[in-house]
């Protein structure tokens, strides 16, 4: 059998707050395999925001290992972390994070000013992923012109555009109402099942969660033993 994708072994992390040392993960073991579509679910402050930022290369962890396609990224110097973030994992915010004075097209290119494409490549690249997300008809609109769902199309789009393995998502319905939250989670599922991406979803909703193939629960910092 193929290696999982994600490989996760004795994972800890504490924060400092007022001179304690506060522990948030504890432990965690966990196996995230290729063109998987995971959820992550627990109560708030359970540390599954924490674990998927780490997953992402954003945090470090204070013990443990975690090693995604063969890279054992909690190995990594900030500056080797920084550069295989940017090829290897891209991002979904519950709140979008566009910038407003862009047009959707210039939101999704901007990932793609960090490699060696010229002009006209990144521009193709993004209007190709546009297409993708059912916005190219959008591409010159700014995100105060876009509704939420549409919002959140173009941040996945911005997310994919350079065909990362691993997509992070943190509660990407939880500002939706449930028609656009379906079409988003619609949108998901195709990128595992057409393209073979690997998602990592953390959600409070337990109708996104069903849309995974699998969940995992996190509280104060330990996960269940359930497969």
């Amino acid at each position: 059998m193929a290696a999982p994708l994600i490989e996760i072994r004795n994972l800890s992390k504490s924060y400092r707050r007022g001179g304690q040392s506060i522990p948030v993960l504890q432990g965690i073991d966990l196996d995230i395999e290729r063109r998987e579509f995971l959820a992550l679910m627990g109560p708030s402050g359970s540390g599954k925001s924490t674990l998927m930022n780490l997953i992402a290369g954003i945090d470090h962890a204070d013990a443990g290992t975690i090693r995604i396609d063969g890279t054992e990224i909690t190995a990594l110097d900030d500056a080797a972390l920084a550069h295989w973030r940017a090829a290897h994992v891209g991002f979904v915010f519950q709140f979008y994070n566009l910038i407003p004075v862009l047009s959707a097209l210039e939101n999704v290119e901007l990932p793609l000013h960090l490699t060696g494409l010229t002009r006209r490549e990144r521009r193709a690249h993004a209007e190709a992923v546009l297409r993708l997300v059912g916005l190219a008809d959008r591409a010159d609109h700014r995100p105060g012109q876009l509704s939420g769902g549409q919002q959140q199309r173009v941040a996945i789009a911005r997310a994919i555009v350079t065909d990362p393995a691993v997509i992070v998502a943190d509660e990407p319905t939880g500002d939706l109402d449930r028609v656009s939250a379906a079409e988003i989670l619609d949108l998901m599922d195709g990128l595992v099942r057409d393209y073979g991406k690997t998602v990592v979803m953390v959600t409070h909703d337990p109708r996104a969660a069903e849309r995974a193939r699998r969940v995992r629960h996190l509280d104060k910092g330990v996960m269940d033993d359930r497969p």
